[in-house]
């Protein structure tokens, strides 16, 4: 994709000849004057059991999450909001630490990032942008599939990521995301296609750097929340998990994601299952509210 050489303000995909000549057909794909249209595919990468009280305290028994990834398809580009779970997390628990005795870790055939985007004929090459929410094992458990993506996170998620303390303690894993990526660290709101369509908004409490994404679609914005808020019912009723990082921090988060939603934005959840069974998968299109 290029800008159009007659300076008008649109791109243009070129269709290119074998001896390298642009060849005669051009199509003009972004008017950066209208309205972008953004295609959302939502990837099932797993699910995570664990007690329901370090989801939302005042849940009893179990809850079984879901595990998700989201593919973005803008003109400029392809994006991955979260990877889901590393393969290893279910032949080798190991790789886990402390966090096996938990979390139960469910990882079906197929079901990994690399697996998805084969099935979706998506070269994994061709992804620009992954945006972790934040570095926990099963939010970018797949990141080392994209090898050719810029990695956007919070400046203070990826210094978390990286203390030694917080690593011995099994809060963060280097192998989920240490794979030499382009990282770009960013503080406060980002605005990743320069559009105003997808864009980084730091929903800081459940970890030092968490981030959301809020992308503009043709029904409406749409919020993923990511861990800020697993579920319906930690919006709902204010019920927070039981640990995390600084849930002060996090309830003024989730005052910033009940103004999205008073203000009409449609939210998902981090990890509702209930939620999830409701939405198309990939190779679907997802269409919030629908």
């Amino acid at each position: 994709m290029a800008r159009s050489d007659d300076g008008s303000d649109h791109w243009v995909e070129r269709v290119y000849c074998a001896d390298g000549r642009v060849g005669s057909a051009e199509t003009v794909i972004w008017n950066l004057g209208a309205t972008m249209s953004v295609r959302i595919q939502l990837l099932q990468c797993g699910w995570v059991e664990t007690e329901a009280r370090f989801i939302a305290d005042g849940l009893p028994g179990k809850i079984r999450l879901p595990v998700p990834s989201v593919l973005i398809e803008h003109p400029a580009g392809l994006a991955l909001f979260d990877t889901g779970l590393h393969p290893e997390t279910v032949s080798n628990p190991s790789r886990l630490g402390a966090n096996q005795k938990i979390f139960d870790v469910t990882l079906g055939q197929d079901e990994d990032l690399a697996s998805q985007l084969a099935r979706l004929n998506v070269d994994p090459g061709d992804i620009k942008y992954l945006v972790n929410s934040h570095l926990h094992f099963d939010h970018c458990g797949g990141n080392e599939s994209v090898p050719n993506a810029t990695v956007v996170i919070q400046k203070p998620e990826w210094a978390a990521g990286h203390k030694t303390k917080l690593i011995e303690m099994d809060v963060y894993n280097p192998a989920d995301y240490d794979h030499g990526h382009q990282v770009m660290e960013i503080e406060g709101e980002h605005d990743l296609f320069g559009d105003g369509s997808v864009r980084c908004v730091p929903t800081y409490g459940h970890t030092p750097g968490h981030q959301s994404l809020v992308i503009e679609t043709d029904q409406g914005r749409c919020v993923f929340a990511a861990d800020t808020c697993y579920l319906r019912e930690t919006l709902e009723q204010g019920l927070l998990p039981k640990i995390g990082y600084d849930l002060q921090m996090q309830k003024k988060s989730l005052d910033w994601l009940r103004q999205e939603r008073d203000d009409g934005a449609y939210i998902v959840f981090g990890h509702d299952a209930a939620q999830w069974s409701s939405f198309s998968k990939a190779p679907e299109l997802f269409a919030p509210g629908a």
